[in-house]
């Protein structure tokens, strides 16, 4: 079982994470502090869960190697070298390539979920959080590319992880991405070809997610490129906005500005 109270952080120099009230949360980011992500079970990666993206293809999804619009969910996993918190400094692989920064929805498993139906979904998750997934742009989506999906930090979370209660609708949330305070990329949740219930129905329909597991709601169409020297804020509704900077090769890599 994971359960939290409100808003789940952790310091950077804290040993375990804190479970605050959101005017103790909101305090605490904005003294500047960096944080490492509030969870540590596996985390599973959502592809072509946008209408945009799914309309992008076009005529592509029938043809091979689609065939047709995927039946089930298609997922990825984010493995634990992948993971960052608030404030992380991510490397850039290629400049000339940059890094795609997606903004998904991160769902925060409460307890041991298979075969969940739609009804019941909300009663398994604990809370959530904000998942910069990051790729190195690609335009195959057949088979998730893990060189492009699993470098070090490319799966930035945080800076909080937020009680369920607190999120009454997140089917309908805001999402926006800007880069060096820039006009921001705007998406919504509403765009989802599955909502966070019927999405979390149909993976536990053929597998087990255990508390402490996130499953992203997947990463918008069109979201922005990064380069370095960049800095991206990313936020979703409500939840507390998370920083991400990009740095070269030959700078510290996941370490806290």
């Amino acid at each position: 079982m994971f359960a939290l109270a409100d808003h789940l952080l952790h310091p950077e120099g804290d040993l375990l994470p804190r479970d605050v009230d959101a005017h103790t949360a909101a305090a605490l980011l904005a003294s500047g502090v960096a944080c490492r992500a509030p969870v540590n079970g596996a985390v599973y990666g959502t592809l072509l869960n946008d209408r945009a993206a799914l309309d992008a293809l076009g005529d592509a999804l029938h043809a091979a190697p689609y065939k047709a619009p995927p039946k089930a969910p298609i997922l990825y996993l984010k493995p634990r070298n992948t993971l960052a918190g608030h404030r992380a400094r991510v490397v850039v692989p290629d400049n000339t390539l940059g890094v795609e920064v997606g903004a998904s929805l991160g769902i925060v498993i409460g307890r041991t979920a298979a075969r969940v139906c739609v009804e019941r979904a909300p009663d398994y998750i604990a809370g959530y959080t904000l998942v910069g997934d990051l790729s190195v742009p690609h335009t195959n989506v057949y088979r998730p590319n893990v060189r492009l999906r699993a470098r070090d930090g490319f799966c930035v979370i945080g800076p909080a992880l937020v009680a369920a209660r607190h999120i009454a609708a997140p089917d309908q949330l805001d999402i926006a991405v800007s880069l060096n305070g820039a006009e921001p990329f705007t998406a919504s949740t509403a765009s989802s070809v599955r909502n966070v219930a019927q999405l979390l129905a149909d993976v536990t329909d053929f597998m087990t997610l255990n508390a402490g597991d996130v499953l992203t709601l997947g990463v918008r169409h069109g979201s922005p490129v990064a380069h370095v020297g960049d800095s991206a804020t990313l936020s979703i509704g409500t939840l507390p906005p998370l920083i991400v900077s990009f740095v070269g090769a030959n700078q510290p890599n996941g370490e806290q500005s």
